[in-house]
């Protein structure tokens, strides 16, 4: 049933204006997925076009050790016999360069949340690295990805202060961390974050704050269907939204669904509909507007693309065709040619864009001698940095 507030909304939401966030929750309790959906498309169309753009990567899991213990993650894991706690320089080299080799452009690291608080093991590893800390490391290892092989690195270490976004600015052209949920009330006994003192949500919220004060293009997004509320999404997706109209370094916006996976806490949860993934999708467009990025990844919801991109997405994140997703290697990457059939088929252009956005991108001028990665990424990108969507893939098809 249709209230006078959700009215107000959807009419607010047809004229692209933007919501007031009083707007935006009482479309919690709209259950009309098929005209939300309809009125994110259109937003998104003409904001982006007919263009689905991807970044073609290679992912670096620099550490799977972490202080936080989520119940629904596989990745993270404590200290194996025999299995080293870090990647070794040569090891993240030799990744790196098998992605140079295949045409990637985007060097993905993800990691554990600063596992040295947590485990001796990290400790005894980053000093026999010669590293004071996990993001130390990290800094060297993407500073040596960037000069040895040309991959633009994004990096994806967890919480952070704001010296070392800037710090790692020099060495990246983008960094991200997942809000995943503003709803504290996850992070309590029973809850899918307890025991992870990093995804409490105003500790992620304080590191997008961060990021905007240090000017880091950055990418942040929710997690749907570990316990949260419709309600809850929209609290998250507005209090990403007040970061960004305050600092404009928001790149893109994920929505992500979960997935159970055995051998966790979590591995009996329900996981979310299509039908709820959409819902996200198209409140998160009509929240944000026409020009923001909103992505879902493809291989999370592999046999329902058509219905992502009908719902409102403009981007599929990056896609590796050398290595899994570690965080999800249950659910191997579409092969590019599978997934420019599947966004063709659903009318749209599937384009390659860099790890950074070209809106996000400086002039070749501007990225001095301080701020290599962002030299690296302008002269990547070719002449024009700041032109049309779509330019990325132009130059890139160019050369």
């Amino acid at each position: 049933m249709r209230t006078r507030a959700i009215e107000e909304a959807l009419a607010a939401a047809e004229a692209e204006r933007r919501l007031a966030p009083d707007q935006a929750l009482a479309l919690a309790d709209c259950g009309e997925v098929a005209r939300l959906c309809a009125l994110a498309e259109a937003q998104a169309i003409a904001g982006h076009g007919l263009q689905v753009s991807f970044s073609k990567k290679v992912f670096i899991p620099l550490t799977q050790l972490c202080r936080d213990v989520c119940h629904y993650c596989t990745f993270a894991h404590p200290p194996r016999r025999g299995e080293p706690a870090y990647l070794s320089p040569e090891a993240v080299l030799a990744i790196a360069e098998r992605g140079r080799a295949a045409g990637c452009k985007e060097a993905l690291f993800t990691l554990g949340d600063q596992p040295e608080l947590r485990y001796g093991a990290a400790r005894r590893a980053l000093s026999a690295l010669g590293a004071a800390s996990t993001l130390a490391y990290l800094e060297a290892c993407a500073e040596r990805v960037l000069t040895d092989t040309g991959l633009l690195p994004h990096l994806n270490p967890g919480v952070m202060d704001e010296v070392w976004l800037r710090r790692l600015r020099r060495v990246s052209v983008s960094q991200g961390i997942m809000l995943e949920t503003a709803a504290s009330r996850l992070s309590a006994p029973g809850g899918p974050h307890f025991g992870s003192p990093d995804k409490h949500p105003a500790r992620r919220l304080a590191t997008l704050e961060a990021a905007g004060r240090a000017q880091v293009p950055f990418t942040t997004g929710i997690l749907i269907g570990i316990g949260e509320t419709r309600r809850e999404r929209i609290e998250a997706l507005l209090a990403i939204r007040a970061i960004n109209e305050r600092y404009g370094h928001i790149q893109e916006i994920i929505i992500q669904n979960f997935r159970a996976k055995p051998g966790t806490r979590m591995a009996a949860a329900a996981e979310p509909t299509l039908t709820e993934q959409l819902w996200t999708i198209a409140v998160a467009r009509l929240i944000f507007g026409s020009r923001m990025n909103i992505q879902a990844p493809p291989n999370l919801r592999p046999d329902a693309l058509a219905a992502l991109i009908g719902a409102g997405i403009n981007d599929w994140g990056g896609v590796s065709p050398v290595t899994p997703d570690h965080v999800n290697p249950e659910a191997p990457w579409p092969h590019l040619d599978q997934l420019r059939a599947a966004t063709e088929a659903a009318g749209r252009i599937l384009v390659e864009r860099l790890a950074v956005y070209p809106e996000f991108l400086p002039a070749p001028a501007a990225a001095g001698p301080a701020d290599p990665a962002a030299s690296a990424a302008a002269a990547s990108h070719g002449p024009e940095p700041g032109s049309a969507p779509g330019s990325t893939s132009q130059w890139l098809d160019q050369h």
